[in-house]
């Protein structure tokens, strides 16, 4: 470190994460990524520091008024902005469903000291083929004695504004 007129500087060695911290978080991506599509609940679970993480969404106002708009009772109130959940609820309605689910994930950015890490991306959710919504996703991480962590996970949604194609019953 050196002080410049009151001013420090840091060099850049100094502010890179490790790059055995960066490739395990890749990793952990991909097990989220991959646990949702098996439909692994055990291993979707073993991502997370603890059962009861922060899980929360905001749908956008745009969709929003949509749903509001096309609701089937006129006394409906307007669907809540925010909403929370767990990873638990989150992995078994998926492992309940009857159509393939995915979670593409892009433009990842990745933030971290070894310690503490927060990743950034944004996120397609696929439902039965039907793209059923999208937005940005945040993690915050930990690393512990059995590795990476996510601790928090929030996001952003919008909801596809294309109604899903209708299915056939039998």
């Amino acid at each position: 470190m050196l002080m410049l007129g009151g001013l420090t500087v840091v060099p850049d060695y100094a502010l890179a994460q490790p790059a055995d911290s960066k490739a395990q978080i890749e990793q952990v991506i991909e097990s989220f990524r991959m646990a949702i599509i098996n439909k692994d609940e055990e291993a979707f679970l073993k991502l997370f520091l603890k059962e009861d993480i922060t899980w929360a969404g905001v749908t956008t106002d745009a969709s929003i008024e949509r749903l509001y708009a096309n609701r089937p009772k006129p006394e409906m109130k307007r669907p809540s902005k925010t909403f929370n959940s767990s990873p638990r609820r989150f992995i078994s309605s998926l492992v309940k469903a009857k159509v393939n689910v995915a979670e593409t994930i892009s433009n990842v950015r990745i933030d971290s000291d070894g310690e503490v890490g927060q990743v950034w991306f944004d996120y397609t959710f696929v439902y039965g083929g039907y793209k059923e919504n999208w937005g940005k996703e945040s993690w915050q991480m930990v690393r512990t004695a059995d590795g990476w962590k996510i601790a928090a996970v929030v996001w952003s949604q919008e909801l596809n504004p294309t109604p899903p194609p209708a299915t056939e019953t039998p």
